[in-house]
C-alpha cells in the first residue's frame, strides 16, 4: 500500500452531496496519479447540444478536459452464479483491457467481481476498486488492483463510482447489483447525469427482470422513453457499441403525461 491519503468527500451525479454522503475516503494502492475528472451535467442537456454527445469512440478516450481515458462502471455479483457467468465476467475483464477501457467496480476479489478484476489486469488493464471500510474489515477487498478507494459506506461507494466512469454495465447478480443498477438508471431519468446504463444479458439471466419491467410500463409506473433508456444486449461488442452512441431521450417527465 504506497499510498494512503485522505479526500473530499464524492457527491451525487450534478454535484449534489446530502449530508449523509459526506466525508473522506482513502486511496490505497495507487499506481498513477487519477486523471482530471469534468463536472458532471446539473440538468438534462437539450437534444443535440454539445453536452449531451458523449463523444466516445471504442477503442479510444473520451473528447473531455484532460483527455482522460474512458472508463466503465461494472456491476456484477460477489458470487459465481456458475461457470458460464464467471466466463462471461472474464471476458467482459479481457474486452475492455484490449481495447483500453478502464473498470471502475465494486473492489472485491470474491465472484464475479474479482473474476472481471483478475481478467482485466492480466490484459495489462486498469481497474479501480471501491468498497466500503466494512467489506474490507471481511478480507474480501482486492489487494492488486491499480486503485483502491476504501469509503465509509455503502452510499459513498455508489457515488464515487458513478464519479469515476462514463458508462454503467450490470453483469449478472444479486440484490446489490440491481440495486446499483437501478440507482444508476434512476438518475439518468432525472438528469443528473448523460451516461449509458446497459444491462449485458448472460444467458437469458435478466429476461425475467426485463419482462418486468416492461409490465411497469404497461402499468404506467414507467414512462416508454424512460424504458428505452436501459440499453440491453446479450453479446457484448453489441452492448460496447450502443453505449457508445447513446444520447438521452428529449422527454421530460410531466405530470399530464399519459
Amino acid at each position: 500500500m504506497r499510498d494512503t491519503r485522505e479526500h473530499g468527500a464524492a457527491g451525487l451525479p450534478g454535484g449534489v452531496a446530502p449530508p449523509n454522503r459526506a466525508g473522506p475516503y482513502r486511496v490505497l494502492a495507487r499506481t498513477r496519479p487519477p486523471p482530471a475528472e469534468p463536472p458532471l451535467a446539473r440538468r438534462r442537456p437539450r437534444a443535440g447540444s454539445a453536452r449531451n454527445r458523449l463523444r466516445w469512440t471504442f477503442p479510444g478516450v473520451v473528447d473531455r478536459i484532460g483527455g482522460a481515458g474512458v472508463r466503465i462502471c461494472v456491476f456484477c455479483g460477489s458470487s459465481g452464479g456458475g461457470d458460464g457467468y464467471l466466463e462471461a465476467a472474464r471476458r467482459v475483464g479481457r474486452t475492455l483491457a484490449d481495447r483500453g477501457i478502464g473498470i471502475v467496480y465494486g473492489g472485491a476479489r470474491v465472484g464475479m467481481m474479482g473474476a472481471v478484476a483478475d481478467a482485466a489486469l492480466a490484459a495489462g488493464g486498469s481497474v479501480i476498486g471501491v468498497i466500503p471500510q466494512g467489506l474490507v474489515a471481511w478480507e474480501v477487498a482486492h489487494e492488486g488492483l491499480s486503485e483502491l478507494h476504501v469509503v465509509p459506506d455503502l452510499h459513498r461507494r455508489k457515488a464515487l463510482m458513478a464519479d469515476l466512469s462514463d458508462a454503467f454495465v450490470a453483469l449478472p447478480g444479486g440484490a446489490g447489483t440491481l440495486e446499483e443498477t437501478f440507482e444508476a438508471w434512476t438518475w439518468g431519468q432525472l438528469g443528473l447525469h448523460a451516461k449509458p446504463v446497459g444491462l449485458l444479458d448472460v444467458d437469458g439471466y435478466y429476461a425475467p427482470l426485463l419482462r418486468f419491467v416492461d409490465h411497469m410500463v404497461a402499468e404506467g409506473f414507467l414512462r416508454a422513453p424512460y424504458r428505452r433508456m436501459l440499453i440491453v444486449e446479450s453479446d457484448l461488442d453489441r452492448l460496447l457499441e450502443r453505449c457508445a452512441d447513446y444520447r438521452p431521450p428529449d422527454y421530460t417527465w410531466t405530470e399530464t403525461d399519459p
